[in-house]
């Protein structure tokens, strides 16, 4: 080791911010929003895999980029809590309960907040609910929505399958399988963007979704039925009410914005790669394949968040304090050059990305949103089979934040 590597290992021990300052890297703002890869890159370069970053509101934070030490923290969360309780900054009184990162970082009462018997307690209860949901329908749901939103651009011959399909097929799904009027989910679509984005209005849409679900919870109270919520609230662990509309926000904010960010960009893939496009249109190609392919190069959720460390400890060859905050690099880890050298390589069949996470916090419902994406790229290509970009595929543009890049569009035609 060269001395400036020594000296800068020294300069990241404990609290990031307080040693680097202005010096480190914000994962939000402009330069974030149009190259996050690059970033990632950089800090990879720079720091290894862990670098100290800061996050809206310039929150300190060390970001997780290799793909073993993110499994390392994923999977052992007796030294990383997901916690936010001991999170130091927040306890010590340097993040403010209005902090626009706190509806993404801050403690809840709901499963993905928890470790231990309390985790184990409430994520039972998700899990029960959500392969209730399966089992009723969910198929059916998405073939009648899939359907239902290509009727409203069928006859214009063109389309922006971003605007027009992905963000609102697993939001009209969602809120049948949660027992609430579409009206109200394709409401709260804004919202869950706005919470991700971490802005100045994510605090206020957050409340909105807690509002709306609230209001569904003392419905389906009074009048249960065959949905998610009526089996929150009749579920032999007992959740409170706090319990019930939190985990009810955890799964509308986590399906829609993971499944409609990867139903987009499936079809980007698609539809910029003709020998992927007739595979599919002629059967011979499988659309889970394309998932998978997309779930290693480009996962729905870039960052997650968060953890925190419970000792002091190293990790990467930095020094992490107790009670720090730690978000996993899930794209980065994807793309870590000591696992994954060659990204050209195909990625099928091995089923070891990060894209839903991993340990006992992994996603309990990919495997609904991955039908939603399936049947509806399958009902799509049925329906327009001669459908094609309608820009150059360089055009295709993205904008990123702190937790995700999403496509900006994805204009089609196709014939009437």
């Amino acid at each position: 080791m060269n001395d400036s590597t020594e000296s800068g290992l020294q300069a990241v021990r404990g609290c990031p911010v307080a040693h680097h300052g202005a010096d480190l890297t914000r994962l939000y703002g402009p330069d974030a929003a149009t190259d996050p890869g690059g970033i990632y890159e950089r800090l990879r370069k720079e720091h290894g895999s862990v670098a100290p970053v800061l996050l809206e509101g310039d929150v300190p934070a060390w970001l997780v980029l290799g793909y073993r030490d993110n499994r390392r923290v994923l999977d052992n969360p007796r030294q990383f809590s997901r916690d936010a309780r001991i999170w130091r900054d927040w306890r010590e009184g340097r993040i403010e309960e209005t902090s626009p990162i706190m509806p993404m970082v801050g403690w809840r009462p709901d499963c993905v907040s928890q470790d231990g018997e309390p985790h184990r307690r409430l994520r039972g209860a998700v899990t029960d609910g959500l392969q209730a949901a399966a089992t009723r329908g969910i198929r059916r749901h998405v073939t009648y929505f899939a359907n239902k939103q290509i009727d409203a651009f069928a006859d214009a011959g063109r389309a922006d399958l971003v605007a027009d399909y992905a963000e609102q097929l697993p939001m009209l799904v969602l809120t049948r399988m949660l027992g609430l009027p579409a009206a109200d989910g394709l409401r709260m679509i804004e919202s869950c963007a706005e919470v991700f984005k971490g802005g100045a209005g994510a605090l206020e849409h957050n409340d909105r979704i807690m509002q709306i679900l609230a209001e569904l919870a003392e419905r389906k109270r009074a009048e249960p039925g065959s949905d998610f919520a009526t089996a929150l609230l009749e579920h032999p662990a007992g959740l409170d009410h706090d319990e019930v509309v939190s985990h009810l926000r955890l799964v509308l904010i986590a399906a829609h914005t993971t499944t409609s960010n990867l139903l987009a960009r499936v079809l980007q893939r698609v539809l910029t790669d003709a020998a992927r496009l007739s595979g599919l249109v002629s059967g011979e190609l499988n659309v889970s394949s394309v998932v998978e392919e997309v779930m290693w190069d480009a996962p729905p959720l870039s960052v997650l968040p968060g953890r925190f460390a419970t000792a002091d400890m190293e990790l990467g060859g930095h020094h992490v304090q107790e009670g720090e905050l730690l978000i996993l690099g899930l794209a980065a880890g994807n793309l870590d050059p000591d696992v994954r050298p060659d990204s050209a390589v195909a990625v099928q069949g091995n089923q070891a990305h990060l894209a839903f996470s991993a340990g006992p916090h992994e996603c309990p419902g990919q495997n609904i949103g991955q039908s939603i994406i399936e049947i509806g790229v399958d009902v799509l290509l049925h329906r327009l089979p001669d459908l094609r970009l309608a820009v150059p595929p360089e055009e295709l543009g993205s904008t990123a934040s702190t937790w995700e890049s999403r496509l900006d569009s994805l204009p089609v035609e196709f014939a009437v």
